[in-house]
């Protein structure tokens, strides 16, 4: 799987977020987009997702064959502070929820992500009654057990504590092999594995 950026910018109104991108992401690497608050990397980063539209330039999915961007979400495994769930659900529903869409990983099922999660106390708890911790952990499981070959990560380690921040860096070490792994952040502790860095205040106009 490759992701190929020609000439990539992305404005709102008359402002350039980023503009003149010209980057290939390679699957079995793993890349930081890096930049301060409020720069635009959550921006690029729905861009590459497909959820916003290039103002400029293009992107091309490659898979063997192209892959059209608007089935490119079938490739992907996302985890975000903003991405919401649904709450009413209870976490068993939400992870049997996920997974009608995204195959497991090898050798998992959801009783497999309930022990990755060590939230088993609390499988038939709505997650409305999850605090942000377990919200962001639920995210991140559903995310790395998916059986996808891209993974994006944007500000994974938001609202962890120590121990979550170490469970985080466990489930890298255990899941990012032969993915192309994408993590947005400003935390380095959250992007030291990654062998590539794309700093978003390099394509500023």
């Amino acid at each position: 799987m490759k992701i190929i950026l020609e000439n990539l910018g992305r404005r709102f109104n008359k402002e350039w977020i980023f503009k003149d991108i010209n980057y290939v992401f390679s699957q079995g690497q793993q890349y930081a987009i890096l930049g301060p608050n409020g720069s635009g990397k959550s921006t690029l980063l729905s861009v590459l997702l497909g959820n916003l539209t290039p103002s400029e330039g293009k992107i091309i999915y490659k898979n063997q064959k192209e892959i059209l961007p608007e089935d490119i979400f079938n490739s992907i495994s996302l985890a975000a502070p903003y991405l919401d769930l649904i709450e009413e659900f209870t976490l068993q529903e939400t992870i049997a929820f996920h997974f009608q869409f995204k195959a497991y990983q090898q050798g998992f099922n959801a009783a497999a992500v309930l022990d990755l999660l060590a939230l088993s106390k609390a499988e038939d708890k709505p997650l409305k009654y999850f605090s942000s911790g377990m919200k962001q952990r639920t995210k991140l499981a559903l995310a790395f057990c998916a059986d996808t070959p891209i993974l994006v990560l944007d500000e994974p380690t938001s609202n962890l504590d120590v121990q979550g921040t170490d469970w985080y860096l466990a489930l890298i070490e255990k899941f990012s092999k032969d993915r192309l792994v994408l993590v947005g952040s400003n935390q380095s502790y959250e992007y030291d594995f990654c062998q590539h860095q794309l700093n978003i205040l390099d394509y500023k106009k």
